[in-house]
């Protein structure tokens, strides 16, 4: 199941994107580069969410979601529990339980260095207005199915992260040509967090494969999220 990899690859890469590291002194010359590498906001610790996750290929004919509850606490990392799923038992079980089980293997093990938004992993590039947004170029510095070509939007007044979109650097297999990701972020109850995924994988022979996920946060950092998530 070539979906399987390119799902797996981008929801590993997605549970530790956010780590950020201190900047070289030429980009702390750009405020908004300054701005995004010293946020004003805590870390995201732990949290309780609900999550929607989708995924079809073969132009639709095969189709499955799942819905479950996610965790991450410092002392026991990520887990995760099944409310319902449907659909093609092969998506099911081979990319949409698969991408939940690949999380807690990456926020369990050290990925994090080697797929976060630093300068170590990316040269951040052109800054320019995009809309109401400021939009950033980056470009990995190596090939890596964790690492995307492509750009940042953020915030103009504080340069927090709105949304991440590009391709994979690198292909996730052979059969698989072409990954384009969209990762959505907001604030919730002042607290950086990750609300959305969203990619398409173009895969020899089943052409265009799609996968979604969704997040619905009942608790950030120890602090219940009351009214619309």
């Amino acid at each position: 199941m070539r979906l399987l990899v390119a799902a797996v690859t981008i929801v590993a890469a997605a549970a530790t994107a956010a780590a950020r590291v201190e900047p070289t002194p030429q980009l702390v010359r750009d405020q908004t580069l300054a701005r995004f590498f010293a946020p004003t906001t805590p870390p995201l610790v732990s949290y309780r969410a609900h999550r929607h996750l989708s995924a079809e290929t073969r132009g639709g004919k095969m189709t499955a979601s799942l819905d479950a509850v996610t965790a991450l606490d410092p002392a026991g990392g990520f887990s995760f529990q099944i409310l319902s799923e449907e659909g093609s038992s092969l998506i099911r079980h081979r990319v949409l339980e698969a991408a939940l089980d690949a999380e807690r293997k990456a926020v369990r093990g050290d990925d994090s260095r080697q797929s976060a938004l630093t300068t170590d992993n990316y040269d951040f590039l052109a800054v320019s207005p995009s809309d109401s947004l400021v939009k950033v170029d980056i470009r990995p510095r190596r090939k890596q199915v964790t690492l995307v070509d492509g750009s940042l939007f953020l915030k103009p007044d504080n340069s927090q992260l709105v949304r991440l979109e590009g391709d994979l650097s690198a292909r996730p297999s052979f059969w698989t040509r072409k990954v384009r990701v969209v990762r959505e972020y907001a604030e919730i109850t002042g607290v950086h967090v990750p609300v959305s995924m969203r990619s398409v994988a173009d895969v020899l022979i089943v052409g265009a494969s799609t996968f979604e996920m969704t997040y619905q946060y009942d608790e950030i950092n120890g602090q219940a999220v009351r009214g619309p998530r």
